[in-house]
């Protein structure tokens, strides 16, 4: 099949729709982040891009704190809002009916709504461009007790959870397998004689 050849963007899709908070739960302010992962597995760490003109670039860098909360389908609308409105001049909490409650080890609130939230501690900023990443460890990690099952295990796929690729939102669909499926030997059935 022929290709075309474009020059380099942001096409790396999807990526999580988040919805970042920052300030303090007397103050909170959240904006919509697409520009985020994990960098490495010990320790946990993330980073989030921020433009410097958004309201919450200066908040997250004084700060050194921020949560990502990710999103439901159901939530589509309102990950839209945050993303296009500034919290210098709009309550987005309010405007959302978010409801902010405290974060065990941030200063940033959660948001009540998200089904997961990652409480982030910044150790590195660093203007690339048109964006400041920042670094992050994940210092803790909240999970809405109704996805969690009864052996522990947190069970995303039944969330709703909520993608974002090349300007568009997608619902995430169906789980296709399990981590390691390709190469885990089958069981074998032993009959009883």
């Amino acid at each position: 099949m022929p290709k075309q050849f474009w020059k380099g963007s942001t096409l790396l899709a999807p990526v999580p729709a988040a919805l970042v908070t920052c300030g303090t739960l007397e103050e909170p302010n959240v904006l919509t982040i697409g520009w985020t992962g994990i960098v490495c597995t010990r320790p946990p760490m993330t980073y989030i891009s921020v433009r410097p003109e958004r309201y919450s670039h200066d908040i997250i860098k004084n700060s050194g704190e921020f949560v990502i909360n990710l999103t439901t389908s159901s939530m589509c609308r309102e990950t839209d809002l945050c993303g296009v409105k500034s919290g210098k001049d709009t309550d987005k909490f309010a405007l959302c009916g978010f409801h902010a409650v405290p974060a065990k080890n941030v200063s940033a609130p959660l948001i009540e709504e998200c089904p997961v939230s990652l409480e982030c501690r910044v150790t590195e900023s660093k203007l690339l461009g048109s964006h400041t990443m920042f670094l992050a460890e994940i210092v803790g990690i909240a999970a809405d007790e109704k996805y969690i099952d009864s052996k522990g295990k947190l069970n995303l796929q039944q969330c709703g959870l909520m993608a974002y690729a090349h300007g568009e939102y997608f619902a995430l669909g169906r789980k296709l397998g399990d981590f390691g499926y390709s190469v885990r030997k089958k069981k074998k059935n032993h009959k009883k004689q």
